[in-house]
Formats: structure tokens, C-alpha cells, sequence
């Protein structure tokens, strides 16, 4: 599938992210500018049709899964939408004011366009597997491990050697990054568990 591009310009696979993973913001799929020469953007595309119905403008959900890949049970369930469980915000850092979208099951935070939750602008966090935030459907909870890379993670100020549990407005801090954890499952919410 070709790379869209936000209204900000970052690109990303509409594959992987509802919405731009770097910037939070709803995407207008009528804005799929290829690189030009020179790796500058080529001009912005047509507008959506105005005479076009709002389905046929609308965001396509994921495509559906090839033979023999996985799929988890909750993006399953909702049609193809791996649903949002809660949120990080970046307080203090290069990336502050942004929030970030955490899914069901492992989210691995790390600077890369390919991580689940890319923190792109902190050269602090490794590219890929700086952390790992989880969250557990069947508990509903919380927590936030180590990953894989030599870059410390903190929770409310303590180092992260296993995996730990969340609260909300429990404080994370990664390089030069700190965000606070807001929980939307939990007590007052919970996806469905059964089949549509």
C-alpha cells in the first residue's frame, strides 16, 4: 500500500496506524503525496470529492489478515480495529503536547516509524524496543517493562527492572521523554470480550 501523509507531512503505512503515529491527528487519505526528486513532497493531492459519500472519503479500517497471519482476538472482534486501551502524554521533552495511542496486548515504545508507540523526536530512546508497555484484557491492567536495548526506563522515578504494574497518572520517563499514563479501560470501561 502506498505511504499517506498527515496534514503535518510525516509519513506512515495506513496499514499499521489509524492515524498519524507521530503527531496523533486524524489523516485525510486524499493527501497521499509521494516524494518528489530531491526528497522534498510533491504537491498536496485533490480533495476528496465533495459530492462523495462520507463512507467513500472515510479512513479504511486494517486490510484483511493474509492466510496464516496472526491476528489478536480484540482487533478481531471489533472488525479489524485494534482498539485503543489508553493513552501516553508527553509532558517534558522534545515531543511535548503529543499523545500516543496504546493498544491491547505488548506495545514496544522505541524511536522507529515501526514501533507501536514511536516517540520519534528524543535521539534518548533506541530505535526499537526501548520499553515495553502492556496491557492485559482478560486483568485489565497495566504494565511497563524494560525492553530489549541498553536505555533505562523509569516509573515515578524508580529504574524498571521487571514488569510493573500502572496507575493513572503514573509518570515514565525514557531519555530525554517523560509522559503520563492515562488508563481508558479499566473499572468504568472494558472492550467486549465475546464475538460480534
Amino acid at each position: 500500500m502506498d505511504t499517506v501523509f498527515c496534514k503535518s507531512g510525516h509519513a506512515y503505512n495506513p496499514e499499521e496506524h489509524s492515524t498519524c503515529p507521530f503527531c496523533g491527528v486524524a489523516v485525510d487519505l486524499g493527501d497521499t503525496r509521494p516524494y518528489a526528486p530531491g526528497g522534498t513532497l510533491a504537491p498536496p493531492a485533490a480533495a476528496p470529492s465533495p459530492g462523495a459519500t462520507r463512507a467513500e472519503n472515510a479512513t479504511p479500517r486494517r486490510r484483511p489478515p493474509a492466510d496464516g497471519e496472526t491476528v489478536h482476538v480484540w482487533q478481531k472482534r471489533l472488525g479489524g480495529i485494534d482498539p485503543v486501551v489508553g493513552w501516553l502524554v508527553c509532558v517534558e521533552g522534545p515531543d511535548r503536547g503529543r499523545d500516543y495511542r496504546i493498544h491491547t496486548e505488548r506495545n514496544y515504545i522505541g524511536r522507529a516509524a515501526t514501533q507501536d508507540i514511536a516517540i520519534t523526536g528524543d535521539p534518548g530512546i533506541s530505535r526499537e524496543g526501548h520499553a515495553v508497555l502492556s496491557f492485559n484484557p482478560r486483568r485489565q491492567s497495566f504494565r511497563l517493562g524494560p525492553g530489549d536495548s541498553r536505555g533505562m526506563v523509569y516509573l515515578n522515578d524508580e529504574e524498571v527492572m521487571t514488569p510493573t504494574e500502572l496507575h493513572a497518572y503514573d509518570r515514565i520517563e525514557l531519555g530525554e521523554t517523560r509522559l503520563l499514563f492515562v488508563p481508558f479501560c479499566g473499572e468504568r470501561f472494558v472492550w467486549p470480550t465475546e464475538p460480534a
